[in-house]
């Protein structure tokens, strides 16, 4: 429904919403479509850095679900890099409405520095967040468990209680119950 430069020109505050984020090209297009059931809801590109201004999309005439410019290696300067870190920020901290964001982060790779500390920034900052590992179906059962098992034990150095971890797939739809059941839930307690 609109694409805002920063948080103050987002729609009215008056819908539940869940942001969705990760690292350039881990699939968040894929992940967002493949959500909401429409191929080209969310524009996906080989090029890092597509997405640039948080953009809204209304579901259901009940929710917003917000698609962010991803972090990480996109071929952009570094003022437009930390403008782009500014504005997410911001968005995260003082959206009122926003109930969850969830973290995306590949599950074919090790722990990336640029995924660990925006999760420790999510956490020292107090926000709710989800980690949800996406491209799922590339990898063996065995070799994926052993990657979740390697990233819980990495995050256990400094993390008490994990956020709650989603494995997902926008090739074969794994994960697609488990994030629109949470959202559903807390669109109840929302309105409540």
């Amino acid at each position: 429904i609109c694409s805002s430069p920063d948080y103050h020109n987002c729609p009215a505050p008056g819908m539940p919403e869940y942001a969705f984020i990760g690292r350039s090209n881990v699939g968040k297009s894929s992940l967002i479509n493949m959500l909401t059931g429409q191929k080209e809801l969310a524009r996906t590109s080989s090029t890092p850095g597509k997405t640039r201004l948080i953009n809204h999309f209304l579901i259901d005439e009940n929710w917003y679900l917000t698609d962010l410019p991803g972090y990480g290696f996109a071929r952009i300067s570094r003022s437009e890099r930390t403008q782009w870190l500014g504005m997410i920020r911001d968005y995260l901290q003082f959206r009122k409405n926003l109930l969850a964001t969830f973290l995306l982060v590949d599950a074919r790779l090790e722990p990336q520095r640029a995924d660990t500390d925006f999760i420790h920034w999510m956490g020292s900052n107090m926000l709710p967040f989800l980690i949800v590992f996406t491209k799922s179906d590339k990898l063996s059962g065995s070799k994926l468990d052993s990657n979740l098992s390697r990233y819980r034990a990495f995050l256990h150095k400094t993390w008490e209680e994990l956020p709650r971890i989603i494995t997902a797939s926008s090739v074969n739809g794994l994960g697609k119950d488990e994030i629109l059941d949470f959202i559903k839930e807390a669109n109840t307690v929302f309105r409540s």
